[in-house]
């Protein structure tokens, strides 16, 4: 896979017109866009249809957290959209969607099975689910706290994706702080989705585990996530080939 294949550029706006010309001006360079809770709840499915009228790929972030049934059937609607994508090619749609770990093996195998049941009822690719470990905005001391546990975050995150791949799902979303102890846990093959990137010139927000597109990369995501310092920039597209290059220069 080439590295802009796994640049993974957030639609966190709340104007859909605005994401129409992002998505165009970023159309050479970027394939696959992330459509989270905002973007969704503000415009539904038609948030969908519009990337695939561009023909992009997606990463329909809305992290389902309920009882196992109620994910079960959030997880076909979510297989289902996969039907929307053109009969003549496989090549974009949406690629993957995640659940939240912390609702345990159950929920997340009955997620992952009514993917799989559902993607072959419709004969369309299945996409990838993902367990989201621990929110990138948590850091250290506020997981201690929050949880009265004195156990370490990292130890939280490895636990985590070894009971998603358990649950039979494809990988997580982690910091890439933990990508380490997660391919020690789970294995090259487990897809690691990483957020909390922001490059060497961008602010980290409200995020706290942080790490350069460059070297997320480097120690092993197989796809990161941008947003604000794209969306937000003056110009997307410069922001987005500044990072790619910041990518090539050091990978």
């Amino acid at each position: 896979m080439k590295n802009s294949e796994k640049l993974i550029v957030a639609l966190d706006v709340a104007n859909l017109n605005y994401a129409y010309r992002l998505v165009g001006q970023l159309a050479d360079c970027v394939q696959m866009f992330k459509i989270g809770n905002q973007f969704f709840t503000s415009f539904g499915p038609a948030a969908v249809r519009m990337l695939l009228e561009n023909q992009k790929r997606i990463f329909l972030d809305l992290k389902f957290h309920d009882i196992p049934n109620t994910v079960a059937r959030a997880a076909e609607a979510a297989t289902e959209l996969c039907s929307l994508r053109s009969p003549t090619t496989s090549s974009y749609g949406v690629d993957m969607f995640n659940v939240h770990a912390a609702g345990g093996t159950v929920m997340m195998r009955a997620a992952a099975e009514a993917t799989k049941a559902r993607a072959e009822q419709l004969s369309v690719p299945k996409p990838l689910v993902l367990g989201v470990t621990m929110l990138t905005s948590i850091d250290e001391k506020q997981f201690q706290s929050d949880f009265e546990t004195a156990r370490k975050l990292i130890d939280q995150v490895a636990y985590f994706a070894e009971l998603a791949q358990r649950a039979g799902l494809d990988g997580v979303v982690a910091s890439p702080h933990e990508i380490d102890v997660i391919r020690k846990t789970c294995g090259e093959d487990f897809v690691i989705v990483t957020p909390s990137v922001r490059p060497s010139w961008a602010a980290k927000n409200d995020q706290s585990r942080v790490m350069t597109p460059a070297e997320a990369i480097a120690r092993g995501a197989n796809y990161i996530v941008v947003g604000r310092p794209i969306y937000a920039s003056p110009n997307p597209k410069e922001a987005v080939l500044k990072i790619l290059q910041e990518i090539d220069d050091d990978c």
